[in-house]
């Protein structure tokens, strides 16, 4: 996958939400900074098959200790992954990234994911501008 700037990162979280538009219902979810939408179980398969369209990486608990750095800090800023939840990823070796955090309920019968960019280099007040033309972009 190519180095993603800002604007690719608009570009592909769009595509992302065309995508999905007429299966899954976004909201914003301000605590994660991320879009997010929650589905059925029953739905998990054909929805992982689109994200992973879109994401070049899968990390899951096998494989995230391993990691680089850049995911290590998405998956510290996400509370850590637990059994079952997996973090989707665009190319994490360079700055602009995309990320999808896949998160089954412990009630067995819903799953949630949440998208957002992830820049390596910018300071808190320009990752907040970003953040802002995330959802500006997004319509959210």
């Amino acid at each position: 996958m190519r180095d993603l700037n800002k604007t690719d990162i608009e570009n592909v979280s769009r595509e992302l939400v065309i995508t999905f538009q007429k299966i899954l219902s976004w909201k914003w979810d301000s605590y994660f900074d991320t879009l997010l939408a929650e589905f059925d179980v029953g739905d998990k398969d054909n929805i992982r098959v689109l994200l992973e369209r879109f994401f070049g990486r899968t990390w899951d608990g096998s494989n995230i200790g391993k990691a680089p750095d850049l995911v290590q800090m998405i998956n510290s800023h996400l509370g850590g992954l637990r059994p079952g939840q997996l973090l989707f990823t665009s190319d994490p070796s360079q700055d602009a990234i995309i990320f999808g955090a896949w998160w089954p309920w412990g009630n067995g019968k819903t799953v949630s994911i949440r998208i957002a960019p992830y820049y390596r280099k910018l300071s808190d007040s320009e990752k907040a501008e970003q953040v802002k033309r995330f959802k500006d972009g997004l319509g959210i």
